[in-house]
């Protein structure tokens, strides 16, 4: 017979949990940056075709685009807590892009 092994298992919460919290501490970049140059160089095709991006502009604008998605959800947060929910939903999203002004 074999014998069972006792594993620790995790609710997936508490490893929500460990993940929100590492990434908190971290001041690394959440995106990928060889994705997001791409994606980057494919929406500037668009607009104008002989547009060439130094590395410090994309990390830059990765920085900026990072904050600001942060900052949003951050505030969709907020107001999925005030209306006494847990999870984040569209309309919390769109709340809080009304209220920064940003509709």
């Amino acid at each position: 017979m074999m014998k069972k092994q006792n594993l620790k298992r995790f609710k997936k919460s508490s490893n929500s949990l460990v993940d929100i919290r590492k990434f908190q501490k971290s001041t690394d970049l959440l995106i990928h940056r060889l994705p997001f140059a791409r994606l980057v160089k494919e929406i500037s095709l668009k607009y104008h075709h002989s547009l060439n991006w130094q590395q410090v502009a994309v990390e830059a604008l990765q920085f900026a685009s990072e904050d600001y998605i942060i900052g949003l959800l951050q505030d969709a947060n907020l107001a999925a807590i005030h209306a006494k929910r847990v999870t984040v939903m569209p309309k919390d999203l769109k709340l809080a892009k009304i209220i920064r002004g940003e509709h």
